[in-house]
């Protein structure tokens, strides 16, 4: 894959959750590309070092990955710590890290919508709350992920639907309250990308063909359609852009 060159990423410390696989990994190797210094956690070993193999063989330059549970707030700090210190300030944090899993609404246990959330918007804020010295110092950039199914309000992860709202007023607030110091937050909002989890768990030919009926653009969405996206929030071609919400999931209505 060639991405565009934005060359003031060269050098800079980016920080991933959930970069292991599918989308995140894109993200890994997006920055990488950029000649940034890249770390990222995930909860997968063999893929996340397989990612790591990739990115070195195409670009010279190796991630550190560091094996983290995002619900594990002291865990996630001590990886961006280890970024620090092998990299310097992180000045891109990209919370990626997110599971949607499905589930209904009566059989839905109070430890289960918790464990949701743990996962899928807690985070957002403390890595947030983690790199926030750093942040401030390099005047960086912060890409949430959200969800287009939070916009079209799609049944079946209600849990998983409303972190991906929450992550929005989150953001918004974090721009606002930041934004005196140079620091940015934006959401990136993702429609249905084909990787290898929901192709293994839910992607069908009619469910499929049913989200490019939906779709403006009929085509399926890549993790690099999403990476282009991130590189763009993250570099200073979107230098006046914060608290906003950039959505890419070729039309979908």
């Amino acid at each position: 894959m060639t991405y565009p060159s934005y060359a003031d990423l060269s050098g800079k410390t980016v920080f991933v959750t959930g970069g292991g696989s599918g989308i995140g990994a894109a993200f890994v190797a997006a920055f990488a590309a950029q000649g940034a210094n890249v770390a990222f956690v995930s909860l997968s070993e063999e893929p996340a070092h397989a990612v790591c193999d990739g990115v070195e063989q195409n670009t010279g330059m190796r991630p550190l990955f560091v094996p983290c549970d995002v619900r594990d707030g002291e865990a996630v700090n001590a990886a961006i710590q280890q970024a620090r210190e092998t990299y310097g300030p992180v000045s891109v944090l990209i919370n990626n890290a997110a599971r949607d899993d499905r589930h209904t609404i009566d059989d839905y246990s109070v430890e289960a919508w918790d464990n949701s959330l743990a996962t899928n918007l807690r985070p957002h804020f403390f890595t947030v709350q983690s790199c926030l010295d750093d942040l401030k110092a390099t005047r960086g950039s912060i890409i949430n992920l959200g969800s287009n199914s939070a916009i079209l309000g799609l049944a079946g992860y209600a849990s998983y639907v409303t972190a991906k709202a929450g992550i929005v007023g989150l953001t918004k607030a974090l721009a606002r309250e930041l934004g005196p110091d140079g620091v940015r937050a934006n959401v990136l909002v993702p429609g249905w990308v084909l990787t290898e989890r929901q192709k293994t768990l839910w992607a069908t030919p009619e469910t499929i063909e049913q989200c490019l009926h939906e779709q403006s653009l009929k085509r399926t969405i890549s993790e690099e359609d999403i990476a282009n996206a991130a590189l763009f929030l993250a570099s200073d071609a979107s230098a006046m852009m914060t608290g906003q919400s950039l959505i890419v999931d070729g039309g979908r209505v």
